[in-house]
């Protein structure tokens, strides 16, 4: 029998960690009827959905469990046929997330659509390292670009970000390491620091940290991989100069 009031509830899972996930978050979850959850999704957050038919839709090692256009043809389905999906997407949503386009197509097909706000990886991971993306002195703003975009190529706006003074933040871009070097390189910032973060905000958390001309045998050393944030910026230096002042008032207190 087809629902009444079908309703889509796009979710942000947040970077890794449980205890960032929202309380609304948790509500919408406890309200499922279907769950649709990705491959970054922490799989503790989906006990808060125990009477849901849980679905995983996400990606694993490049291998697609549904393509997007099965997704959305799930979402719509499942909404007629059970009532209020959830789709919970690791970080934010909004942030390279698809979560717009998903509640535009449910919209589109007369589903009530809904959307809850989730802590992107491109300011939390980061933060977790103790690296900020602004600073007083060192950086007046940042961007979040993503390294691969839907035809597989690095992102323009790497050009331009490596031209300007912000902090630089790339999703999805460790297989394009070389070329963002490289352009960075072109602007003169072959000593302007770099952390790469893997699986930030998680117990498998792992860092390397050095500049754009060391950065990429610092990854072959450490063997990092996806996923992975990369941080580009003075900014990066916060973290050492932090220990730094932690050592010191441990050495002066002893």
């Amino acid at each position: 029998m087809p629902i009444n009031n079908p309703k889509l509830t796009v979710v942000g899972a947040g970077p890794g960690d449980v205890a960032l996930f929202t309380l609304k978050g948790v509500k919408a979850l406890q309200s499922a009827d279907v769950v649709l959850y990705d491959a970054l999704v922490n799989p503790s957050l989906l006990e808060y959905a125990q009477n849901a038919e849980l679905i995983f839709v996400g990606k694993r090692k490049g291998c697609y469990a549904y393509q997007q256009d099965q997704i959305n043809d799930l979402i719509i389905s499942r909404a007629r046929s059970h009532g209020h999906v959830v789709r919970l997407k690791g970080g934010d949503p909004f942030i390279f997330g698809r979560g717009a386009e998903e509640m535009e197509i449910a919209a589109a097909a007369g589903i009530e659509v809904a959307m809850v706000p989730g802590i992107s990886s491109s300011l939390a991971v980061p933060a977790y390292q103790n690296i900020p993306l602004t600073k007083r002195g060192s950086s007046e703003s940042f961007w979040v670009i993503t390294g691969t975009t839907k035809d597989h190529k690095l992102s323009e706006d790497v050009k331009l970000a490596a031209q300007s003074s912000a902090t630089v933040v790339i999703l999805m871009g460790m297989s394009k390491l070389g070329e963002i070097t490289n352009l960075f390189r072109k602007s003169g910032k072959n000593e302007t620091p770099v952390a790469i973060i893997q699986n930030g905000t998680t117990a498998e958390e792992r860092i390397g940290v050095g500049t754009i001309d060391t950065i990429e045998s610092v990854v072959q050393e450490l063997k990092l991989t996806n996923p992975s944030i990369i941080v580009i910026g003075e900014v990066v230096r916060h973290r050492a100069q932090l220990l730094n002042l932690q050592l010191e008032y441990t050495a002066y207190d002893n």
